[in-house]
């Protein structure tokens, strides 16, 4: 029997899928710490590349941050983080954070510098404050190419959030590791399938979720921002134009 069908019989074999180590519990466990890692970078991520952003401050600095952190090796930084943290969740997770902050971060300030600067120009000769030029025009016109940046932090993560199996922790990185000193290749095999499979997954459902979101009028080429520039001008009084443009 080839590794192939070995490794067919592991996945519908009905043993692996009931108990504590079962491939139901794993991908509970593995979504669970990806979605803990994802929820902390983003929130130091997406408020830090909003400004920047809308600022344009910063640009230069998160650009050479983002990729230092990017060339740093995961499993050496995980286990920095348990030999300095000790065991638990939160070094693996605080590991995996800072692997996760760059792509958020880079994909939220692209996505608000990606706006039409006519767009922001009208809407500050209507009146708008900083705050609303930020939400009600730059977040809803960038959020196309912010999502470039939160599928690629998606599928980083889940990808590499295996390694926490290594200190050891739970999810479906448990079968490579166990499989790894068992010598059982199927059982590996079966797991990067499963992990393949769950990254897929969660692209496919975060694809629909971005065509619910994004209005269908927005497109990154330039005429379509340029119309949606063209449309917000059209609703600027003739004299708040002038006086923005003359400001």
């Amino acid at each position: 029997m080839n590794i192939f069908a070995e490794t067919i019989a592991w996945l519908t074999n009905p043993k692996n899928w009931a108990g504590s180590g079962g491939i139901p519990t794993r991908l509970l466990e593995h979504l669970q710490y990806s979605g803990l890692v994802l929820l902390i970078a983003a929130a130091i991520a997406v408020p830090i590349g909003l400004y920047i952003g809308h600022t344009g401050r910063g640009r230069v600095v998160a650009v050479a941050v983002a990729g230092a952190l990017r060339a740093l090796p995961t499993l050496g930084l995980l286990v920095l983080f348990a030999l300095l943290a000790g065991s638990g969740l939160m070094p693996p997770v605080w590991a995996l954070v800072i692997l996760t902050v760059p792509p958020l971060l880079a994909g939220t300030y692209a996505g608000i510098s990606s706006v039409d600067a006519t767009v922001v120009d009208a809407a500050r000769a209507m009146g708008m404050t900083e705050l609303q030029i930020l939400f009600r025009v730059e977040l809803p016109n960038g959020l196309q190419v912010m999502f470039g940046g939160i599928r690629t932090a998606v599928l980083q993560v889940i990808a590499t959030v295996s390694v926490v199996a290594y200190l050891p922790l739970g999810g479906l990185g448990r079968y490579l590791f166990d499989g790894l000193v068992l010598q059982d290749f199927p059982r590996m095999l079966g797991g990067s399938l499963l992990i393949a499979g769950l990254a897929i997954a969660v692209d496919l459902v975060l694809a629909g979720v971005q065509r619910l979101v994004i209005s269908p009028g927005l497109t990154l080429d330039s005429s379509g921002r340029q119309k949606a520039a063209d449309d917000l001008t059209a609703t600027v009084p003739a004299g708040a134009a002038v006086q923005g443009g003359t400001s």
